[in-house]
């Protein structure tokens, strides 16, 4: 069974927005209602993990990615550790240059200055007009080089899918082959094998490895160490975890923890650099 979130003081939850922006801290577990915008957005968490949900899917976005929410486009957020959210809103104009669909991508230096300085204290009336809509353009430009990152986990339609996703959601760490899930639900290999490539466009085990990976952001930013983190989600032993991990989100998990994660220290033993690990599909 997953962890459960620890007790842990609750942060103060605080907002500042104009209308080119704004800023959220949200304590983790703090979820907003569902809404939609007339410009599209840019949302980066400059600490603590952010999920994004929309009829698609829920898209991760860990402190190194920026997520594109397009304009009218229904969605709520869910932040997992305290969450530092930044948001930038784009001119038509601008909003052309993003994709017409949800979508994140891996935040370079520039990227993340260009947020926080669009976003910071006093940033409202720190820029003339000019100058904003200019970093907010190299923000754009910057943000078009950079591949989509595959961190959005697609919400199956089909009952049969959506019956998988409620038992591996509920219990992450169970390692079930698909013909062994498909016994329980009433359904073949072959069937379900077919609809995760005609809907979701992936594999059974592929998806599982990013739903596993989404649950560890989310015990990471609670604070769980590696190995802990590693068995709830289902890896047998931290280096298949690590290894996972790293492949999806970039950086390993001791890393990302020590990195983004409030009084949090790097784990001795643990691998925290180096090339990324071969895929591991979970």
């Amino acid at each position: 069974m997953p962890i459960r979130g620890q007790t842990r003081r609750a942060a103060e939850v605080t907002s500042q927005m104009w209308p080119s922006g704004g800023r959220h801290l949200w304590p983790s577990g703090r979820a907003g209602a569902a809404q939609s915008h007339a410009r599209g957005h840019l949302v980066y968490a400059a600490s603590g993990v952010l999920a994004i949900h929309t009829e698609r899917g829920t898209s991760i976005v860990p402190a190194n990615r920026v997520a594109w929410t397009p304009a009218g486009v229904a969605h709520r957020h869910r932040a997992h550790g305290d969450t530092d959210i930044r948001v930038v809103f784009l001119a038509p104009a601008v909003a052309r240059l993003m994709p017409d669909h949800p979508a994140v991508f891996l935040a370079s230096g520039l990227a993340r200055e260009v947020v926080l300085a669009l976003t910071g204290s006093g940033a409202a009336l720190a820029y003339s007009g000019s100058a904003r809509a200019r970093l907010v353009r190299v923000l754009a430009d910057d943000l078009r080089e950079a591949p989509e990152q595959p961190l959005r986990l697609p919400e199956p339609q089909d009952d049969r899918l959506h019956a998988i996703a409620a038992l591996l959601h509920e219990n992450p760490s169970d390692s079930a082959s698909l013909a062994e899930i498909g016994k329980r639900i009433g359904a073949s290999t072959r069937t379900l094998s077919r609809l995760f490539r005609d809907e979701l466009g992936m594999t059974f085990y592929e998806w599982r490895t990013q739903l596993r990976v989404y649950h560890a952001l989310v015990l990471l930013g609670d604070g769980y160490d590696t190995t802990r983190t590693a068995h709830a989600c289902g890896w047998a032993n931290p280096s298949g975890f690590i290894a996972a991990f790293t492949d999806i989100i970039g950086t390993t998990p001791g890393r990302y923890r020590a990195d983004n994660v409030p009084g949090a220290t790097r784990q001795a033993g643990v691998h925290t650099g180096g090339e990324p690990h071969r895929r591991s599909t979970g």
